[in-house]
């Protein structure tokens, strides 16, 4: 890991965040010898699951889930 002091670091930072993103090597920062912070390349997002599908397993039929939920006959708009 290649250490560059923090004034150093100030004076070059936008050239340093480029090389740390070309590379992907971290730097670490240091004040009078003494690392400070360390300037690395982001961690990748983590893969999830896709939303599809989530909730698959979750519910549960109960009863007849096809018929019609009253009785034909009570229904006068049929009549």
């Amino acid at each position: 890991m290649e250490q560059v002091a923090i004034s150093e670091f100030k004076a070059k930072c936008l050239a340093i965040v480029k090389e740390v993103q070309r590379t992907g090597v971290p730097v670490q920062i240091t004040r009078h010898g003494k690392p400070v912070a360390e300037l690395g390349p982001p961690t990748p997002p983590p893969q999830g699951k896709s939303w599809l599908g989530n909730m698959r397993g979750t519910a549960k039929i109960l009863g007849d889930i096809v018929g019609p939920i009253i009785d034909m006959d009570d229904i006068e708009a049929l009549r």
